[in-house]
């Protein structure tokens, strides 16, 4: 059904559709976040381990996207009592429910890739 104006009203469905996939996207957006979770799929990871991992990180860039990634629980941080003291990151239960998510990504980032080099 269309408004007076001629314009249809939003669908109920597309709306929260769009809403869980902002959601997502205010967690999980920006340029790091899924490389670091990328990288800590493959195991537990110091600071340094994970900043040389992310190519192009900055310490303060990292520092500041696991302290996101600890806030929404998907990363937890460790601090082991040591001489000198060391920090260690691990996806957590929850953070590894991205599994699939981040596994989709990687296909079809291979699969755009390889269309992409083709046609140029």
């Amino acid at each position: 059904m269309q408004s007076a104006t001629g314009i249809k009203p939003p669908n109920a469905t597309c709306q929260v559709y769009l809403r869980a996939v902002h959601d997502s996207l205010d967690i999980l957006g920006g340029k790091w976040k899924i490389a670091i979770l990328g990288a800590l799929k493959f195991g537990n990871r110091r600071f340094k381990d994970l900043q040389r991992e992310v190519n192009g990180i900055t310490a303060k860039m990292l520092s500041k996207e696991l302290k996101e990634l600890e806030m929404n629980q998907l990363v937890k941080r460790t601090v082991y009592d040591s001489k000198p003291v060391a920090v260690e990151y691990e996806l957590t239960h929850y953070g590894a429910s991205l599994d699939e998510v981040l596994d989709a990504l990687m296909n079809w980032g291979l699969a755009h890739r390889k269309r992409i080099m083709v046609k140029k």
